[in-house]
């Protein structure tokens, strides 16, 4: 079963940048989709990018070209750049893992979340 591990999260200023990892483990990396959602405090949990098994990449409308997702299957981990951070940006990332089946059964994989706080 796969295992996700996200780190990279933390405090930082308004304008600034971090670069999130999820690190993979247990399973084939590069069979599954990986995504990324936040969470922010008293809000639902919405997705913010993925990147396909081909390198097919989305971004939520919203982000306006300041993050930028990637993977390296050699290194089972994907990653997600975040630059000129807004304090809104504020929440908890959480990567996904996620494949279908053959059947068309989505199967998806968390990892625990790390926290980006975005604050002077």
């Amino acid at each position: 079963q796969l295992q996700l591990v996200e780190s990279g999260g933390g405090l930082v200023q308004p304008g600034g940048s971090l670069r999130l990892s999820c690190q993979a483990s247990g399973d084939n990396f590069d069979q599954y989709q990986m995504e990324w959602y936040r969470q922010a405090p008293g809000k639902q949990r919405e997705w913010v990018a993925s990147i396909s098994r081909g390198l097919y990449i989305k971004y939520a409308d919203d982000l306006d070209g300041r993050f930028t997702v990637s993977r390296d299957n050699l290194r089972d981990t994907a990653y997600l750049k975040m630059s000129n951070l807004k304090p809104e940006d504020t929440a908890v990332y959480y990567c996904n893992a996620n494949y279908i089946t053959g059947l068309g059964v989505r199967s998806d994989y968390w990892g625990q979340g790390t926290q980006v706080t975005v604050s002077s």
